[in-house]
């Protein structure tokens, strides 16, 4: 793959995200300064003056910005609900919903920092997978085991909030009428709607990252310590980890954050201030 190719960048989210995708935005700019970047936001239902923001801050940075309204439609015959919104299917069925020009895009969430290079992942050969994702297992097999039992699968657990897609592949072998059926079918087994119906249908079609470089739970510092035998400190995750995932109920932007990596975090997003605010 040429190395000049674009990398090309997909969120989902609403409105009250928007913040943290500008300090998102802020963190690639930053760590990955010779990359052209191409953004595309899906959403139902954000203001055009919300989305303004973002669109400014890409300007600046020279990144190509494109929004993505999502007919609601098309979900007409999904399984929908409170529990169950219809934003749940977006990332699972973004190779529908982008331009069919699009043969590659990176789905990240907008909880994420990106603190190094984003090309070694962006020029991955899929070898015909659909997906490149990392697993969040702990120090054991235990919450793989659970995860394959309930879902009935044979692979890891993967986490659904990085994920390098195959569009081209995932528009043959994604179908909106399969993933609606298999979500009315599982309604009541689902623990995490979208990356449990990812794995459990999907599962055997992904390729394993290693998620201490590649989706990193800011949340388990001394776990990656202690797995890698005392190897992956402070100094190895700033020199080596490229996505820094704050995953779970606990955010860097609440009171209260009780990780490590919190401060960071704030870092980025008083550049973001200082440079994009009004």
């Amino acid at each position: 793959m040429n190395k000049k190719d674009m990398i090309r960048l997909l969120v989902a989210l609403d409105q009250n995200y928007l913040p943290q995708l500008q300090v998102l935005i802020t963190s690639i700019s930053v760590n990955n300064p010779e990359e052209e970047i191409e953004l595309y936001l899906m959403h139902s239902a954000i203001p055009s003056e919300e989305l303004e923001r973002v669109a400014r801050q890409c300007r600046a940075l020279g990144y190509g910005f494109c929004p993505v309204k999502v007919d609601s439609s098309l979900f007409q015959d999904a399984p929908v609900t409170k529990r169950y919104p219809q934003e749940m299917y977006y990332r699972l069925l973004a190779p529908h919903l982008l331009p069919e020009h699009l043969n590659r895009i990176l789905y990240l969430d907008p909880d994420i920092l990106v603190i190094n290079s984003l090309r070694p992942l962006w020029e991955i050969d899929l070898n015909g997978r659909l997906f490149a994702a990392a697993s969040h297992t702990g120090v054991t097999e235990i919450a793989n085991s659970v995860n394959r039992i309930r879902l009935g699968t044979d692979s890891d657990y993967f986490n659904s909030g990085v994920l390098l897609m195959d569009l081209n592949q995932c528009r043959k072998e994604i179908l909106p009428d399969e993933v609606f059926a298999f979500s009315a079918a599982h309604s009541t087994s689902l623990l995490l709607p979208d990356q449990d119906i990812l794995n459990a249908m999907y599962g055997s079609r992904i390729l394993p990252l290693d998620d201490a470089v590649w989706n990193y739970d800011a949340r388990n510092y001394k776990r990656y310590l202690v797995c890698s035998s005392g190897k992956a400190d402070l100094d190895w995750v700033i020199s080596h980890t490229a996505i820094l995932h704050f995953c779970g109920r606990a955010k860097p932007w609440k009171p209260g954050y009780p990780y490590r990596f919190g401060i960071l975090y704030k870092h980025y997003a008083r550049l973001t201030q200082k440079q994009f605010a009004e």
